[in-house]
């Protein structure tokens, strides 16, 4: 292509109802081969952190960034990842020439781009960024567990899991959750606690 530094992007955590999304850039040092790379969502836990460690230290240049659930409920999602990854490419230092968007275009990047369907699977520059932004979205989580264990956030990392859906009709949101998600599920598991008879229902 004739590019010096191509960057892989992706982000992390759309889906889920609490915490941030998490977007990743990554220029891979071609003189710094990282085996076994792939898309992050293939690879155990254990083997995202020790590949998160060889990329970190073997990449020309890498970065992460994030929108917040306040954000999120502000712009919605999509527009959330965007920002995010926008943010993470323009914290590289230095700037990369070229940049591998997972599916999506980026808006306002002052470089060239290229949405790459099923990127985190095709490109190992993007698959890298997928792993780096997993494993600091995961270690995020991690935290506002032991900030707020009510919700598990360690265990589902606040995918909208059974045990998760649980605790918030016990619980409600907390500022950790994205006020604007409403999935069907949550609903159903509300009002099924609700019409519970009192001997029923979880403690409180």
């Amino acid at each position: 292509m004739g590019f010096n530094h191509v960057a892989g992007v992706d982000e992390v955590g759309r889906g889920c109802l609490a915490g941030p999304v998490v977007a990743a850039a990554v220029v891979l040092d071609p003189e710094r081969y990282v085996p076994r790379i792939s898309d992050s969502k293939t690879v155990t836990a254990l083997e995202r952190a020790r590949l998160y460690d060889r990329i970190t230290r073997a990449a020309c240049a890498w970065a992460v960034a994030a929108c917040e659930p306040g954000e999120i409920d502000a712009i919605n999602i999509h527009q959330a990842s965007l920002r995010a990854m926008r943010r993470a490419v323009l914290a590289l230092v230095p700037l990369p020439d070229f940049v591998l968007v997972d599916a999506f275009r980026v808006p306002n990047l002052p470089m060239a781009q290229r949405g790459v369907v099923h990127g985190d699977s095709r490109c190992t520059a993007i698959a890298a960024a997928s792993i780096v932004a997993k494993v600091t979205r995961d270690r995020l989580m991690i935290e506002l567990h032991q900030q707020d264990p009510r919700y598990g956030f360690d265990r589902h990392k606040g995918y909208a899991t059974r045990d998760h859906l649980e605790a918030v009709s016990r619980f409600g949101y907390s500022e950790a959750h994205r006020q604007s998600f409403r999935p069907l599920s949550l609903f159903d598991t509300i009002d099924r606690v609700a019409e519970l008879p009192p001997e029923g229902r979880l403690p409180s």
